[in-house]
């Protein structure tokens, strides 16, 4: 995996942290390489077209690409674009269209897309500003790529419609001046390999996938600190009785969190076998940890992979003279189904972890389970409350990603007069599970508040060094709750504390 740096070049895989780094203003750089790929990619299409129709360049979209399109090539970028203006709904959050647009960048660049080099150049310098299309959440279905989300973002960089700017909505025009930049001057190739791509789908994803996974190892830290804290056993973690469950990545959580309890001393106050929510945890969070490597393997093809339509592919040399050897070819690999399947179980994984996240905390607040503290964690019940209104949030937040883990994959339907007859939802997948991700950690930031809250209300010290410095981590970010207080903010801040650790 290539090495995660402030810059980004468009030769060679795209490192995953870059869509994270994105967000904020990030240096692309159009190297020599792939500015040979693109120009090269140029002068097939150019060849190409000339020999017979080309989807989208010389016909019209979709269902009516049996038609010819317009003569003009700037009339064509417009006929392109305009009729995708149909999306509805909130704005995309601004990091997961600059990430989606710094994939659709990088697919570009590698040659396959026939684009100017011009678009490729305009893509790399709005990522060193702020500049942020808007883009409505609505309107896509993931399988031509998708379609409107990109045609808005396609837009702003031309100077239509409306964008961010320091996180500030603006007319796109004036936050394109504002911001120094060129607006997009586009030919009908350009416009539909703009468009034509599952980025949206796959930024979402990807940003999703690095939450869970975050949420997940904390997870493992806050079960070891649970146990140490309650005085549990931790046999549950023997390396033999794991490797005999036969799956790799029980025992790969399970190593994990041994290291984090040595040294723990079980009181031996314990009943001999503890709830589920603790005794089952390195199970539960093994079998995330392999459903986990199956969307990661996903989220690295994507990233790995150009999605469009049609794309251009050169023979083994150039000729001497303008023509290049190549063909083109219109096929399907703008279809979002590959991240529509992966987002479906990154749902499933969150919603347990969210479970197990929430069990944990009640546990945690119920006198007759936690060990004799006190309910709710306040050292005065009934003047004062505690854990209690984030006891309750909690069971709001996994309601919640309950109610939104349907697979969105299976919901295909036709459209499009039946030229589209099977779609994936990649992107409403793909979104869903951004969205449960944001609530899976506030659901450890609530364990965490929780754990914090235990040491302040009698539970013992941690015997395990491990679990001692992630307690002193949370003590010094967060302060007692006493007397009662509003915590949204301080479920907020170990959401921050807990998510960031060990990340690269």
């Amino acid at each position: 995996m290539p090495t995660l740096t402030d810059s980004v070049t468009l030769t060679g895989p795209l490192h995953p942290g870059a869509l994270r780094r994105a967000a904020a203003p990030l240096t692309v750089t159009v190297d020599a390489a792939a500015r040979a790929r693109v120009e090269r990619g140029r002068r097939l299409f150019r060849a190409l077209r000339e020999d017979g129709p080309v989807y989208g360049a010389t016909t019209g979209f979709g269902a009516l690409a049996g038609y010819p399109g317009r003569a003009d090539e700037a009339d064509q970028c417009d006929n392109t674009l305009a009729h995708l203006g149909a999306g509805q709904g909130p704005d995309l959050p601004r990091e997961v269209v600059r990430a989606a647009l710094l994939l659709r960048t990088w697919s570009l660049a590698q040659g396959h897309s026939g684009v100017s080099a011009e678009v490729v150049d305009r893509l790399a310098a709005m990522f060193a500003t702020s500049f942020t299309p808007a883009v409505p959440r609505y309107g896509s279905v993931g399988a031509s790529g998708d379609l409107i989300p990109l045609a808005y973002a396609t837009q702003a960089l031309r100077g239509r419609g409306h964008a961010y700017l320091d996180g500030r909505r603006t007319p796109a025009a004036e936050a394109l001046t504002a911001a120094g930049l060129t607006p997009l001057t586009l030919d009908g190739r350009d416009a539909l390999a703009l468009v034509n791509g599952t980025s949206v789908t796959t930024a979402a994803l990807a940003l999703a996938r690095d939450t869970v996974r975050a949420a997940h190892r904390a997870l493992a830290d806050l079960t070891c600190l649970l146990a140490d804290l309650l005085g549990c056993d931790p046999g549950f973690l023997d390396e033999d009785l794991l490797r005999a469950y036969g799956h790799p990545g029980a025992g790969a959580v399970g190593t994990r969190m041994r290291r984090t309890l040595t040294g723990a001393r079980p009181s031996g106050t314990r009943p001999l076998q503890e709830p589920y929510s603790i005794r089952c945890a390195p199970q539960l969070l093994g079998a995330a940890e392999d459903a986990l490597a199956y969307v990661d393997g996903v989220v690295a093809a994507d990233l790995g992979g150009i999605s469009d339509n049609p794309m251009f592919f050169a023979g083994d040399a150039e000729d001497a003279g303008d023509a290049v050897p190549g063909k083109v070819v219109h096929g399907g690999n703008f279809f979002g189904q590959p991240a529509a399947f992966a987002a479906d179980l990154l749902a499933t994984v969150t919603a347990q972890l969210g479970n197990l996240a929430e069990r944990q905390l009640d546990l945690l607040v119920d006198p007759a389970r936690n060990g004799g503290l006190p309910p709710m964690l306040t050292t005065a019940p009934g003047v004062q409350h505690g854990l209690q209104g984030v006891q309750l949030a909690t069971t709001a937040f996994v309601a919640e990603i309950r109610r939104n883990a349907v697979p969105a994959a299976a919901q295909s339907l036709p459209t499009n007069l039946h030229n589209q007859d099977v779609v994936p939802f990649g992107t409403q997948a793909a979104l869903r599970s951004y969205d449960l991700a944001d609530l899976l950690g506030l659901l450890v930031g609530s364990l965490g508040l929780g754990l914090r809250q235990a040491a302040h209300a009698g539970a013992r010290r941690p015997t395990a060094p491990g679990c001692a410095a992630l307690l002193d981590a949370l003590e010094a970010a967060i302060p007692p709750v006493e007397p009662d207080r509003p915590l949204d903010a301080d479920v907020r801040a170990a959401t921050r504390l807990l998510l960031t650790r060990d990340l690269p």
